[in-house]
């Protein structure tokens, strides 16, 4: 779903190139783009079709839905989508997977989804891109290494050039704008967005501002990683992310309108300065516990392209949900810390070409 757009692009041309993969439905409602990318990657021996889908239409979503083994979406912004894809995916007694990023999204499908996936025996991965994704399954490896896993912080270098299209224009408005989730003291607490700030080293790019924005991490974590008592996430977009963060925090972006108009410029000043050099971003999770009775801090840490990073953890786990190459056998709505060993998709990752590291100078890379 959404499989002719930047980040399901880059899912696409991966899953028509794994081992094992024999059909790919690139499923958009822009056909033509689709049609353009299945004919660029079908190979010998693998099927690519492409098909109009309205993603408003849940009987026409359920008919491309049926008879595939996992339904992997990219379709953003995920507030609007993920119930509904989750919901037909179901419908369609198929395995799904999504790299849903938006919260309040996370926690509608958890609620609405999970006792209906769980009786059907279905399997649904919320949030599997970079962050979250790659993200969730980091602090799965901090939990696995650590006796207790107490505090998570996830910290996102995001430059307003990383590309990515309307769908991610949308969301940053969407994660900025009201109250957002954070967990603190065991507890989901909601802070108001872009209220508070940090100034956060990241590898390659140095000291960054971010501030504390929705995202899903601090919804599913705590549910799935025992234990974990804080979770909080924070972004940042470097140069020019004030032109942002002020108009969010006044509370601009709660106006349709001044959202509408924020989009069509953002969109029109993209067109303008695109190019093939993208901005490369970074991430950074701090996770606090104990080992061996004793207090440890652990970083994980990587730098790279949003395209690729969210396409391919996209891709790789589709893959293994299609295999059912999972931490569970019983069906149900997880996150990826819930159901993906660290081991095999930290491995995936590497060969195609993601690393992780343990240090900032990135020196140390994550032996999974």
């Amino acid at each position: 779903m959404g499989g002719a757009g930047d980040m399901g692009s880059r899912a696409v041309e991966d899953l028509a190139a794994t081992e094992g993969v024999t059909r790919v439905t690139v499923a958009d409602r822009d056909v033509a783009r689709a049609s353009a990318l299945a004919a660029r990657v079908s190979r010998p021996g693998v099927e690519v079709l492409a098909r109009g889908v309205d993603a408003m239409d849940h009987a026409a979503v359920v008919e491309a839905m049926r008879g595939h083994d996992v339904v992997a979406s990219a379709l953003g912004p995920f507030h609007v989508f993920e119930p509904r894809l989750v919901s037909a995916a179901l419908d369609a007694s198929v395995d799904y997977a999504s790299i849903c990023d938006d919260f309040d999204a996370a926690e509608a499908v958890l609620r609405d989804h999970t006792e209906r996936a769980r009786e059907t025996g279905r399997v649904v991965v919320t949030g599997l891109g970079a962050s979250p994704g790659i993200s969730n399954v980091g602090i799965r490896l901090l939990a696995d290494r650590l006796d207790t896993l107490d505090r998570v912080c996830v910290y996102v270098y995001q430059p307003l050039d990383a590309g990515g299209g309307e769908a991610v224009i949308r969301h940053m408005l969407h994660i900025m704008t009201g109250d957002v989730v954070h967990h603190r003291a065991g507890r989901r607490t909601l802070v108001p967005a872009v209220t508070e700030r940090r100034r956060v080293e990241f590898p390659r790019f140095g000291a960054v501002d971010v501030w504390n924005m929705g995202h899903a991490e601090p919804v599913t974590v705590p549910r799935f990683v025992e234990g974990v008592r804080d979770v909080d996430f924070f972004m940042g977009y470097g140069r020019g992310a004030r032109a942002l963060v002020l108009p969010a925090r006044a509370g601009v972006f709660r106006s349709r309108r001044a959202t509408e108009a924020t989009v069509r410029c953002l969109m029109a000043i993209e067109r303008l300065t695109r190019s093939e050099a993208r901005g490369v971003g970074a991430i950074r999770i701090d996770g606090w516990g104990t080992r061996d009775g004793k207090s440890e801090h652990r970083l994980l840490c990587g730098v790279g392209d949003m395209r690729d990073s969210t396409g391919l953890s996209l891709s790789v786990g589709a893959v293994m949900l299609a295999r059912r190459e999972l931490r569970t056998t019983v069906g149900g709505v997880y996150a990826p810390e819930a159901v993906l060993s660290p081991g095999p998709f930290v491995r995936a990752l590497r060969a195609k070409g993601i690393e992780a590291f343990e240090d900032l100078a990135m020196t140390r890379p994550v032996e999974a």
